[in-house]
């Protein structure tokens, strides 16, 4: 018995998965950025953790602990952020999308990678210019170039724009893009 609730497209079974040259590299560049998100999350955890045991436990708080922190949260999440493009994790107006047909649904779609795919574009770029005008600044207490904040900035830009071309493809051929967690 199906549902009457639910819109046809639905009721079929997703496309074929996307086998093509992309989604091979694709797939494992996602699933270790999001490793490296996951264990950049757990040192952020653990400086902060640091940070608060000196502070009252050793009364004598680490200068460093805050600006490192605040360099890796700019690593977990625009890499995160990029995984979450590919897998399909960001947020959507799928409500929309699915009451109407499957032929402007996909056009639809193929608009949205597209933008993005554009968004990806602009933030390797400008990444890029920001980071090259402070290329020589060290940040406070690291000691290290700020450029560093920059790099996650271009690095995310580049996957949503492979990410998207993934989509794009995978969409024109009437196949699936399998999350990197599967």
């Amino acid at each position: 018995m199906t549902d009457p609730h639910v819109a046809d497209h639905e009721l079929d079974v997703a496309g074929p998965p996307s086998t093509g040259l992309l989604s091979r590299i694709n797939a494992p560049v996602a699933r270790l950025g999001m490793y490296l998100s996951v264990t950049g999350l757990l040192v952020i955890v653990t400086i902060v953790f640091y940070q608060v045991f000196g502070r009252y436990v050793l009364n004598s708080s680490p200068t460093w602990t805050e600006n490192l922190a605040l360099v890796l949260i700019l690593y977990v999440t625009l890499i995160g952020a990029a995984v979450g493009v590919r897998d399909a994790g960001h947020i959507g107006m799928d409500s929309l999308l699915v009451m109407l047909p499957d032929r402007a649904r996909e056009k639809i779609e193929l608009v949205i990678h597209v933008l993005v795919a554009g968004f990806g574009v602009a933030m390797a770029c400008n990444g890029w210019i920001l980071g090259a005008s402070v290329g020589t600044v060290k940040i406070p207490n690291l000691g290290l170039p700020e450029v560093i904040r920059y790099l996650p900035l271009i690095a995310s830009g580049v996957l949503i724009v492979s990410f998207s071309i993934e989509h794009i493809i995978a969409l024109l051929r009437g196949e699936e893009v399998v999350p990197s967690w599967n």
